[in-house]
């Protein structure tokens, strides 16, 4: 073998040697990162970017419904009314997480008004805030506003802010918020059943 042959051998051997790492790199690499080159077209740079989080604006927040009868309250004091109760300005915030779920946080402003019953004070206002999708709730808590009504005026505010409720993923895009003035009614107990009476013995 002329010295000529060997040295085309030898150039085809290199040629194959740095063939084969190449092939094995490129499909070791990951299937949606691509390679460099292509990547330069596709997004700018060699590599491709991290993955954007969720804009705030494709987030669905839906608007505050106040629950039947839950706009004011009323409490008494000998026969009179000692205070009026009544929701103001409701806000709600809804951010991603990146589980696909939703947190949100609802506030809550709102007045307490002296009634003929009433004196200057302190006044607490139950706050129920509910979130829900359908008949299933997903979410419900009731918090104390706390209003004071100095001497000389007729009026107080408060604020309730409820944060950290998770809408799984599954509802984000399809749930209800609720906001009312009062508790959470507890359910009654089952009236107990009286036993049976014996009957009477043969005589």
């Amino acid at each position: 073998m002329t010295a000529r042959s060997l040295r085309t051998l030898g150039f085809a051997l290199t040629l194959a040697a740095l063939a084969g790492p190449a092939r094995a790199q490129t499909a070791a690499a990951p299937q949606d990162e691509g390679n460099a080159f292509t990547n330069i077209f596709k997004y700018g740079g060699t590599t491709k970017p991290p993955e954007a989080p969720p804009s705030l604006d494709d987030v669905y927040c839906p608007i505050i419904d106040v629950t039947e009868g839950g706009s004011a309250l009323q409490t008494m004091a000998g026969g009179s009314v000692r205070t009026q109760i009544r929701l103001g300005q409701l806000s709600r915030s809804c951010r991603p997480a990146p589980d696909g779920s939703t947190v949100v946080t609802v506030g809550v402003q709102g007045m307490v008004l002296l009634g003929p019953g009433g004196a200057p004070g302190r006044f607490t206002a139950p706050v129920t805030v509910t979130l829900k999708r359908g008949t299933t709730i997903i979410g419900r808590r009731t918090q104390q506003g706390v209003a004071t009504i100095p001497a000389g005026q007729a009026s107080g505010s408060f604020t309730v802010v409820d944060e950290g409720f998770v809408v799984p993923a599954a509802q984000a895009r399809e749930f209800e918020i609720e906001v009312g003035l009062g508790g959470v009614a507890k359910p009654g107990r089952a009236p107990r059943r009286k036993p049976a009476a014996a009957a009477p013995a043969d005589g």
